[in-house]
């Protein structure tokens, strides 16, 4: 393996059409090992990495690379570059049994599943042995048993790793620092994602009290600047009351004088302590412009302004089966979906989860418009559509639409400046565009699959208290466990057909 170096030295890099850029003097050195890059979709985690394997170019900076470096996309429409070549090299055994890689996978890529084909996608990576190794969302898709495989073979990887991950446990376990990007900020933290985020909440806790305290001191300073004022004023119109006085014949020792300059050393001695108050205020107020505070957005998706009246079958369906290729077949029992149905439809890669939803889509009875599909992906072409019909939307609508962006942990400047949304935003303008008409059913394909730490969050807490039924299909145990009560498991028989089994 090439000797490993990374560093960026003053980058800066903005899309076309962007007000702003998302970096800005951005200097990290990378080290050896695997380093988390973490943040809200849209901030430029992508970005980074395209920026870091050479794939984008920077507008102003230096990005200082040694050795071959490798971009792996989120994105599973395309086999990977050398996948033939991979297949068939004898150093390749290895990596093709430990990542369960099958030999004719070139052949049948558009069957494969999207986690088969991640898998294809690392193992042909790791195979071309880069010193710099860049993975966005390795863990979509694919189902516990293959997560595990793909853990212990990026253990071994010993160059320098840039992971991209939703997958907080992942960061936890390979990462020895995080790279937190809050643009136009990046701040690189030791410890996996857990250590690095209770790092940077501390920090902006902390800057928050330093603020407010700042901000008390300011305005007692301010308050007691007026309060002077006022005192300044009012002998300032004794003074000039003074000046009226005619001083008697008989005033010999001149008391009315030396009384009126006892008043005008007392008012520019009140002037004078204004001005030192202002002069402390001002010192404050400067003090307080040099910490950052990070403005926190609220969350909650179920915004104002749709009706949400769930019906009592969404679906009724007597049992049958599907064919799934070749000889094998999926067998499921009578099948129902209520109005506040939340089901989980679980079970390993290759079972037919999407080949039964895609079955069962068919057959719902409800209007189309009330219906929210999240697929698990969506091509470039489709997600660019999808933003300019976001655009062309009712300003009224497309408010409410932005407002449950904001919701999800993204910006919506950022996001209609784009030329073409992240997969994790484009899964939010799904999700958004349904929840503002209303939904009677959300359908979501692998939901975490894209999303950022705190969309996830968000995503957790607004779906529990969703007001219509759900079907999600996932293999986050943990996630599912918040939203659903009803389990539809997929199981392999003895005859390797599929059958569908249902508990809760």
């Amino acid at each position: 393996m090439a000797a490993a170096l990374l560093a960026l030295q003053s980058v800066e890099f903005a899309h076309p059409g962007m007000t702003a850029p998302l970096f800005t003097a951005l200097t990290v050195q990378f080290p050896s090992g695997w380093t988390g890059i973490v943040g809200p979709n849209g901030a430029g985690k992508t970005t980074l990495l395209k920026v870091a394997t050479g794939e984008l170019t920077a507008q102003s900076g230096q990005v200082q690379s040694q050795g071959l470096a490798l971009y792996v996309a989120q994105r599973t429409d395309e086999a990977p570059e050398f996948f033939e070549d991979f297949i068939w090299a004898p150093d390749a055994t290895v990596l093709k049994a430990r990542l369960r890689v099958g030999e004719d996978w070139p052949e049948r890529w558009s069957t494969l599943s999207h986690g088969e084909r991640k898998r294809a996608q690392i193992a042909v990576a790791l195979w071309r042995e880069p010193a710099v190794l860049a993975l966005d969302e390795p863990s979509n898709h694919i189902d516990t048993e293959a997560r595990r495989l793909l853990l212990l073979a990026l253990h071994e990887f010993h160059g320098i790793g840039l992971l991209v991950s939703h997958d907080r446990a992942l960061l936890d376990e390979l990462c020895g620092q995080c790279l937190l990007i809050d643009p136009p900020d990046a701040v690189l933290r030791p410890g996996g994602v857990t250590e690095a985020m209770a790092q940077q909440d501390n920090d902006e806790q902390a800057a928050r009290s330093a603020n407010d305290a700042l901000r008390r001191t300011e305005t007692r300073l301010q308050a007691e600047a007026q309060r002077r004022r006022v005192i300044a004023d009012q002998k300032s119109a004794a003074a000039r009351g003074s000046k009226q006085i005619k001083i008697p014949a008989h005033d010999h020792d001149g008391r009315a004088q030396r009384n009126l300059a006892k008043m005008s050393g007392k008012d520019a001695y009140a002037g004078k302590m204004v001005a030192q108050m202002n002069q402390r205020a001002g010192k404050v107020a400067t003090q307080r412009s040099e910490i950052a505070v990070k403005k926190r957005y609220e969350t909650g998706i179920w915004v104002d302004g749709a009706s949400y009246m769930p019906r009592d079958f969404l679906l009724r369906l007597p049992a049958g089966q599907l064919a799934l290729g070749g000889e094998r077949h999926l067998r499921y029992p009578d099948l129902e979906i209520g109005g506040t149905s939340r089901i989980a439809l679980t079970g390993a890669n290759g079972l037919g989860k999407s080949t039964l939803i895609r079955h069962l889509l068919t057959h719902l009875q409800l209007p189309v418009e009330k219906l929210v599909t999240v697929p698990q992906e969506i091509s470039a072409e489709d997600s660019r559509a999808l933003l300019e019909t976001v655009k062309r939307l009712p300003n009224d609508e497309r408010g409410r639409v932005m407002t449950t962006i904001s919701r999800l942990g993204s910006r919506p400047a950022r996001l209609l400046e784009s030329a073409l949304p992240s997969p994790g935003e484009v899964r939010k303008l799904l999700l958004a565009i349904g929840i503002v008409r209303g939904p009677h059913l959300i359908v979501m394909d692998e939901p975490t699959n894209h999303m950022d730490l705190p969309g996830i969050l968000c995503l957790e807490e607004a779906l529990a208290d969703c007001p219509c039924a759900l079907l999600l299909v996932s293999h986050d145990e943990a996630f599912l466990g918040k939203i659903t009560e009803t389990e539809w498991q997929l199981t392999r028989d003895d005859t390797c057909n599929t059958l569908l089994r249902i508990a809760g």
